[in-house]
């Protein structure tokens, strides 16, 4: 047994470091995740100039092969079959590709697929489109720009996945596509957002620019535009920095009309980048959070006529405040943040709206140069085959003698080339002559096209070697294409100016009331009227009162916990309770973690004065209160206090004051609050000021206005930290708190 128990331990460790490859994190990077983000950047999430994702341009071009463009509508799960021959990405990832750009789903400014059936709304988050087995589509008819020089080497081809076919790498777009219909996609590391832009404005800032390059795009390309509407609140230094940067924002706001005989507002467009059901979730909150009160009832009515949210308003509600409320409240007015990041012969980049143009125009002028010399080089190869056939018209007699005088049929080409001095591409073309046709009418009307051919032929040299020449037909294809698929503005421009700043009504009840908190957690707001019918308080086995103040209802109040978090919250909030029940349980709530309790509570009020902390190891921190100030409506503040030494007590002071700290070792300590300086750092740990020897630790502190003391001057001392003075019996405390009160 030994020596096999040895024999087992040899093998492990010769197999062990067999199975181990260590590799360099770099390394790592470089061989195994820099392939796969470049090909997600550049093979799947970026567009490209032609405004196309690869799974777009595979999909369409697909659509196109199956003369979809022409032919009549198919069903959508065919499509899908056919184009996972070149996408190989799933069929339901196609689908959803599908789905974005087909008309029934409204979520291009100019749809590309013509769809029949089911395929949900952009604007609707629930609604959910059809199978594809149910659903129909072709190309719709502004496709045909797209495809136009497809099949004139426009633009170069490639095999897919598994070299059986060829796709183009790009389509060759006859408008800037990539500004025409809105992009978005997600990478590794980067990421691009591209918005939409009214075709015609884009086609008449096209030709523009072409024309003139310093031209100010903002007098043509007003501002973006959106398939759903909506308004858009104009800011003339934000679109310029988007059309300079290709980054920025701008914000877009709902329409709605009021209907004054069923008193309802209906809400017929909403911004590109929110939902219907997002809207009515968030007003639904708000209503039950009591900050929307003018609401009586709200409901979801679109249909096929198109989206609209009825609001119906309780009396005498002002229906323009309501929606300016909403419109603050909630994304019936909400931000488009724009990266306009594209990929540009392979590489990523973040370019301005005239850049943009600037190069597509260059890259359309390559394409357009490109149709023209394919032109070139077939008419070319039909005047050569002319040119042949009219050296047999003055002896056609002669070219049928050496055909029938050839012997073999391999002979005649070569006959032929011999007999009247001719290429073997022109023999084989006067070989080719139907019986039929072998007649001089015939030879005499195709020698005629010579001429005009020839004519065509110079032109078309002058065309493809003349780059102003190549930009004409840019601008008349844009001025076509403006006119025919031009349409008007959906989303309204706006002046942002004009639109007054409402500031939110707080019509939360304001009335006094008494708060109390206990030991245990249980907060309880009675108000004066119940407190004079019954002032004894009901508390749990063992707890008791620590605080107990007067407040506001409306007012603000933040709890600070054993485990150095504070959490808002507002009075009102809180149940009005009678002094005869526990309270409400802090910590459920307000949603605390297992084992925290609130040790500590204060009102900040309008966040003027700070906060005292004295520590168990003598140390105290003084904390402006403003530091606990949010401008959103955060709940929890972790890092409340230090918690590098437990708590003993905290102060929520608005004036200067003088505070006495006991000790385990019977002496005490006044300190005036002037010493200290408040700090703008929560956490801080504090300050020294009360020195202790080993094993002796701070009990308690109370304010000096809580406490009577025979010779106050006997406690204070000129210089901190200080031991204090052993305390006389005539102050000798006959019960000390834990936490100080407000």
């Amino acid at each position: 047994m030994p020596p096999k128990k040895k024999k087992e331990t040899k093998q492990e460790e010769v197999l062990v470091p067999a199975m181990v490859d260590e590799q360099g994190i770099t390394e790592t990077l470089i061989t195994n995740f820099m392939p796969y983000a470049m090909s997600v950047i550049v093979s799947r999430a970026i567009p490209e100039i032609d405004g196309f994702k690869p799974s777009h341009r595979k999909l369409l071009y697909t659509m196109y092969k199956m003369n979809l463009l022409h032919g009549q509508r198919t069903k959508s799960a065919n499509v899908v079959g056919q184009t996972m021959k070149l996408n190989p990405h799933g069929d339901q990832a196609i689908y959803d590709t599908l789905v974005r750009l087909a008309r029934g789903n409204g979520a291009l400014l100019h749809p590309l697929i013509d769809s029949k059936g089911n395929f949900g709304k952009c604007y609707s988050r629930d609604m959910a489109y059809a199978a594809p087995r149910y659903t129909e589509v072709k190309l719709d008819a502004i496709t045909a720009e797209f495809f136009r020089d497809i099949d004139q080497e426009a633009v170069d081809f490639v095999p897919n996945y598994d070299n059986t076919m060829l796709e183009p790498t790009l389509l060759p777009t006859a408008f800037p596509n990539v500004l025409v219909n809105a992009n978005q996609g997600i990478a590794v590391g980067m990421a691009s957002t591209l918005c939409s832009f009214n075709l015609a404005e884009v086609c008449r800032t096209t030709i523009e620019l072409i024309r003139n390059p310093r031209h100010d795009i903002m007098t043509t390309l007003l501002a973006p535009d959106f398939p759903t509407g909506g308004e858009l609140l104009y800011n003339r230094a934000q679109l310029e920095q988007i059309y300079e940067t290709g980054r920025g924002s701008f914000r877009i706001r709902a329409r709605w009309r009021y209907e004054k005989q069923g008193n309802l507002i209906e809400i017929y467009e909403i911004p590109y980048t929110t939902t219907v059901e997002a809207i009515m979730d968030k007003t639904a909150e708000l209503i039950k959070a009591g900050r929307i009160r003018e609401i009586a009832d709200m409901r979801d009515e679109t249909d096929l006529n198109g989206l609209k949210i009825a609001i119906d308003l309780k009396r005498g509600v002002d229906p323009e405040k309501l929606m300016q409320k909403l419109c603050k409240l909630t994304t019936l007015e909400d931000s488009f943040s724009c990266n306009f990041n594209i990929l540009i012969a392979g590489t990523p980049m973040v370019l301005g709206v005239r850049r943009i143009l600037e190069e597509w125009t260059a890259w359309r002028t390559e394409c357009i140069r490109r149709r023209v010399y394919f032109d070139l080089k077939r008419k070319r190869e039909r005047l050569h085959l002319l040119k042949g056939l009219g050296k047999i018209l003055l002896d056609i007699d002669r070219a049928i003698a050496i055909i029938r005088e050839t012997e073999e049929e391999s002979e005649v080409v070569p006959n032929l080339m011999i007999g009247f001095g001719i290429d073997e591409t022109q023999a084989e073309f006067v070989a080719e002559i139907r019986l039929r046709n072998i007649n001089r009418q015939y030879i005499l009307k195709r020698v005629e096209e010579t001429s005009s051919l020839e004519a065509e032929i110079a032109s078309l040299e002058e065309l493809v070697g003349s780059k102003a020449k190549l930009r004409n037909v840019i601008i008349k294809e844009l001025g076509e294409i403006a006119k025919k698929y031009g349409a008007p503005r959906r989303t309204i421009i706006v002046e942002e100016d004009e639109q007054d700043a409402v500031e939110e009504e707080d019509t939360t009840p304001d009335y006094p009331v008494h708060l109390f908190l206990s030991r245990e957690g249980y907060f309880k707001k009675i108000t004066p009227q119940s407190l004079r019918m019954s002032s004894e308080q009901k508390l749990k086995e063992g707890d008791a009162v620590s605080q107990t103040f007067e407040a506001r209802n409306a007012e603000e109040i933040i709890f600070l916990t054993n485990q150095a978090q504070a959490y808002k919250s507002r009075l009102s909030e809180f149940e009005d309770v009678k002094a005869s029940v526990l309270g409400e349980y802090i910590p459920a709530k307000l949603g605390m973690e297992d084992g925290e309790l609130p040790v500590f509570a204060f009102l900040p009020g309008d966040y003027s004065g700070g906060l005292l902390y004295v520590f168990e190891n003598g140390k105290v921190a003084r904390v402006l209160a403003n530091t606990f100030e949010t401008k959103t409506n955060r709940r929890r503040l972790t890092s409340a206090y230090s918690d590098k030494s437990p708590l003993v007590a905290a102060f929520h002071i608005r004036e200067e004051t003088e505070i006495a700290l006991y000790s385990s070792a019977g002496r005490m300590l006044l300190l005036n609050t002037a010493l200290l300086t408040p700090k703008t750092t929560r956490d801080t740990i504090g300050v020294g000021v009360m020195t202790l020897k080993a094993g002796q630790r701070v009990e308690s502190t109370k304010l000096l206005a809580q406490v009577t003391l025979a010779d106050p001057k006997r406690y204070r001392s000129r210089t901190l930290p200080a031991a204090g003075a052993k305390l006389s019996p005539a102050d000798q405390p006959e019960q000390q708190l834990t936490l100080g009160l407000d």
